[in-house]
Order: C-alpha cells, then sequence, then structure tokens
C-alpha cells in the first residue's frame, strides 16, 4: 500500500511546490483536500488523522492547530515548514546534513520540524566550524542574507509582481529585520550551537527565488587562527559522504568575480563557498541555495523521504 500524504496548506507557495514535486510521483497517494473546503475543520480533521505522513504549510498558529488536532493520533506523522517547532526539544530538525547523526533522527520521529531558507545557508556554515572547536559559541557571529521576493508568500509575490504599483521600478532590494528580531535567530543560535545571539540583517530582492547568505569572519578571532584552507577543510569533513550540500573547491572560488544568487534554483542543492585572499586574515563564509528548494519545499520531500525510509 502507498504511504498516504497530506499536504496541508497546499494551496500557499510552499505547498504548492511540494505539490508540484509529488505529482512526479507513482510511489504514493496524495491526499487532497478541495481548496473550496481548506476551512472546514472536520474534513480537515479528517484528511490529518487519515495520512501516515501530513506535511503542514501552514502560519505557526493555524500549524499549531493541526498538531493540536493529531494529539494522540501518533499514526500520523507530521513535518511542520512553519516557525512553529523548529527550537521545540520534542521535534527532530529537519536538516538531515546537520551532523552524522541528524538523518537517523528525523527517519526515526514522527515530528520534524522543516527548517527556514535562511537558518539552512547560515547554520550550514557555522556549525561545522562550532563542532570543530574553530568558531567559539560565544563569537558575535553575524549573518547576512538576500533572498527571492517568493520566500515572503504570496502577498510578496502580489506586490512585487504587481506591474501597476508605483514603487515596482524601485531600489533593486530592501533591507527588513531592521529590529535585529527576527524570526528564524532563536532557530539560528540553538542549531548554530551558538551561545550568543547573532545579529541576522535580511533583505529581499526583485528577483523570485534564489537566495545568498553571508557570514563573514576575522580568522584572527577563531581558535588556532585558522587559514583559508582550514576553514575550507574543515566545512569539506562536515560534509564528506552526502550529495546535497557541495563545498565548492577553494581553486574554483579563487577564480569567481560574481556570485548569481538563482545559480541552484528549481534545484534542492546547497553550495557553500569559502571567499577570501590567503595571507589576509579576513574569510567570506558563503552558502548558495534556492530558498524553495533546500530552503523549503525541496527540504520538507527530502524528509519525507527519508521518514519513509525512500533513497533521497
Amino acid at each position: 500500500m502507498k504511504p498516504k500524504i497530506f499536504i496541508d496548506g497546499e494551496h500557499g507557495t510552499t505547498g504548492l511546490q511540494i505539490r508540484s514535486r509529488l505529482a512526479r510521483r507513482a510511489d504514493l497517494d496524495i491526499l487532497s483536500i478541495p481548496e473550496a473546503e481548506r476551512r472546514n475543520m472536520d474534513m480537515r480533521a479528517d484528511f490529518l488523522k487519515s495520512a501516515d505522513i501530513a506535511m503542514l504549510c501552514l502560519p505557526d498558529d493555524a500549524s499549531r492547530e493541526a498538531v493540536a488536532i493529531l494529539q494522540g493520533h501518533n499514526s500520523t506523522r507530521i513535518i511542520d515548514t512553519s516557525t512553529a517547532f523548529r527550537v521545540h526539544p520534542d521535534w527532530a530538525y529537519g536538516f538531515a546534513e546537520l551532523d552524522s547523526e541528524q538523518r537517523d533522527k528525523i527517519a526515526e520521529a514522527r515530528l520534524v520540524a522543516n527548517p527556514g531558507c535562511y537558518p539552512t545557508g547560515a547554520i550550514a556554515l557555522i556549525r561545522p566550524l562550532v563542532a570543530a572547536g574553530i568558531l567559539s559559541a560565544d563569537h558575535p557571529v553575524t549573518v547576512n542574507a538576500v533572498s527571492g521576493y517568493t520566500g515572503g508568500g504570496k502577498q510578496m509575490i502580489a506586490q512585487m509582481e504587481d506591474t501597476s504599483r508605483e514603487d515596482h521600478n524601485a531600489a533593486p532590494h530592501f533591507l527588513y529585520g531592521l529590529t535585529l528580531q527576527h524570526k528564524h535567530v532563536p532557530e539560528m543560535q540553538k542549531h548554530g550551537l551558538l551561545e550568543r545571539r547573532p545579529i541576522f540583517s535580511p533583505s529581499v530582492g526583485r528577483f523570485a527565488q534564489g537566495m545568498i547568505v553571508q557570514m563573514p569572519l576575522h580568522l584572527s578571532d577563531l581558535n588556532g587562527a585558522p587559514s583559508l584552507g582550514d576553514i575550507h577543510a574543515t566545512l569539506e569533513a562536515h560534509y564528506a559522504g552526502q550529495d546535497i550540500v557541495q563545498v565548492v573547491p577553494l581553486a574554483e572560488s579563487a577564480k569567481l568575480t560574481r556570485l548569481d544568487p538563482t545559480e541552484l534554483n528549481d534545484t534542492d542543492l546547497m553550495k557553500l563557498y569559502v571567499f577570501g585572499t590567503e595571507g589576509q586574515g579576513q574569510v567570506n563564509l558563503v552558502a548558495l541555495l534556492d530558498n524553495l528548494g533546500k530552503g523549503a519545499s525541496g527540504a520538507a520531500v527530502q524528509n519525507m523521504d527519508i521518514m519513509l525510509g525512500l533513497k533521497h
């Protein structure tokens, strides 16, 4: 019998992306609630309880509501794509490449919290260095990032694509999160193994999808004053044995003069770069990913496959 998958919120940006990916799958039974009935709580509850895996693509409060509906109904496993449970101790964090044990934790879990797009890139850079003792847990980490506007959901997509708006041809991107209270910060701190709250400065570009996440560092402030090669080797060792997170060779990175945030669009990959000039004492660590791929829907489908024991 095919596993039954229900996408609660399949008409939102993340849900539509997941639905599109799963539509090509013959090994799954996709349960779909009619759009006109999506607010029918009794029907939603029936669909949630009928699924082997419920994929929640909802705002935080609606996700909590769905989880409450399934309380005590342990036959339904859950992947939640909101921020509601990403630092909750009872939920497995759905970043399979986080460390050597995380894939098994996801495989065995009933409750899996899908990572945020920005934290996926930031944690991918931070955690290996903290785990290796190169980056102190109390280091004053700064993360800067730019994302495609699809990360802002339907309302932002509509605004950015409305050619009648006076600001349609405004600046190529805008900065937000100016109070330094972005909802992704606790996630970065916990899963990055940081004791000190990182400074996170996000921005949105006038391109639909794609993402660049940066973490600049002074090498002399790190433990052992590592070289660019040492940093690269640490990342390479951490991500050895898998093919989703790719550490770009130093020689290849050194030849680049610019980096396109849309390069990995429509893929579920993430590339990590070590930029700088050897001997200058500075490094800029960069993660490149599709905010709708490894940053959202692609990661959710990957987690689903891991939970079902399928190859991914």
